[in-house]
């Protein structure tokens, strides 16, 4: 194989592959592959997230964020070492997830009914401790359905049911929620703009609510799900009563166990798609400014990567420049193609042959610097 001599400006900016490589690693493996194959060609690499697990990771890695490390509660309210990060402009970026995700508890551990974002709400207050005037939260991978009743609690706000006591933690709970107090709640809060990072447009109640569609995966039974949505549906109620505002059908308020609803109810957290978010803070757009090509990707890409995934929106960031796209992916699943429409030009699996899952994520650094060097001859001859 002959190297390519033209000096192209190639931009990757990929999500991670789940389970395997972080988004950076995944970008580090393409830009490898992209150099093997064009030695001159100018790279540029914006690891890239949609809201969900890997956000803060992706988001460190492209903007030099400082890691920040504290203690708080996980979801089922033990210690855990959780992490968020520091950006400039006093802005503080936290992954929900850190703190109440549902991989940070062993599925036998799991509580459906009592899964609290109390720890999330305990992040934010170490932002405000911070100086924080601006709070990025990425929304996804949550062990919880309690509405963001745990991170209300954190943050002052006291949930009584109707002999004055205190609820204790989880979506069940809130069948029993009869009064707000929010004397308590951080004046600081005032002073801060939240921003609400999301890849999903569901409301917090009903039938596509955070409940019924979330809920299942994070071990709630039909029984469970009932419980939880009516817990919800009431939290709404008195929630829209306190404050004036009905946000229960506001798309996103069903993300991470309806965590941005009470974010939004009280504290005007704007909800933005996940993609666009992270693309402002990595810089994304300048980063495509005269480039030639782009490389992107995921673990899986099907026709659910439309909706709000990575790969769609930097396809779309791209298709504005005017620049190629390729996209590499772990697996291609059903419905792919439609990943064409929005600006993807060509799409590929990394998988050379027949292996397992574990041999796929073991190499999958390989995998991806063999099919970006592959793509880029391809790419680079025929221009």
């Amino acid at each position: 194989m002959s190297p390519v001599v033209q000096q192209w400006r190639v931009v990757v900016a990929p999500d991670s592959f789940k389970e395997s490589l972080s988004a950076a690693r995944v970008a580090e493996a393409i830009a490898l592959g992209v150099k093997q194959a064009a030695p001159s060609a100018q790279v540029i690499c914006v690891p890239m997230a949609d809201g969900g697990e890997g956000s803060l990771d992706a988001v460190l890695a492209a903007t030099r964020g400082e890691r920040r490390h504290d203690r708080v509660q996980n979801a089922n309210g033990r210690p855990c070492q959780a992490s968020w990060g520091w950006l400039e402009g006093e802005t503080a970026f936290i992954e929900m997830a850190e703190a109440a995700g549902l991989e940070r508890i062993a599925p036998a551990e799991r509580r459906a009914l009592h899964a609290s974002t109390y720890g999330v709400g305990e992040l934010v207050l170490k932002a405000l401790d911070a100086g924080a005037r601006r709070i990025v939260l990425g929304l996804g991978g949550s062990a919880t359905t309690d509405g963001g009743a745990g991170l209300f609690q954190a943050l002052g706000a006291r949930l009584l049911d109707d002999q004055g006591n205190d609820l204790p933690p989880g979506g069940a709970a809130l069948n029993q929620l009869a009064h707000l107090e929010l004397g308590g709640l951080d004046p600081r809060l005032n002073d801060v703009q939240f921003e609400i990072a999301v890849d999903v447009d569901n409301p917090l109640c009903g039938e596509r609510g955070a409940a019924a569609i979330f809920g299942p995966q994070k071990g709630a039974s039909p029984d469970d799900v009932r419980t939880l949505d009516q817990g919800l549906t009431r939290f709404a109620r008195i929630c829209r009563d306190v404050s004036g505002r009905d946000e229960a059908d506001t798309p996103g308020t069903g993300a991470a166990g309806g965590l941005g609803f009470v974010i939004k109810t009280f504290f005007s957290a704007t909800f933005r798609p996940g993609v666009e978010l992270i693309a402002e803070l990595a810089g994304l757009e300048q980063a495509l400014k005269g480039a030639h090509l782009v490389f992107t990707g995921e673990g899986r890409m099907d026709r659910q990567t439309l909706l709000g995934k990575t790969p769609a929106g930097v396809a779309r960031y791209a298709k504005k420049q005017g620049a190629a796209v390729i996209a590499l992916a772990g697996s291609l699943g059903d419905g792919y193609e439609a990943l064409y429409e929005v600006g993807i030009t060509a799409a590929f699996s990394v998988v050379s042959g027949p292996m397992t899952l574990e041999q796929a994520c073991r190499d999958a650094a390989r995998l991806l610097q063999e099919r970006a060097r592959d793509s880029m001859v391809l790419w680079a001859n025929g221009r």
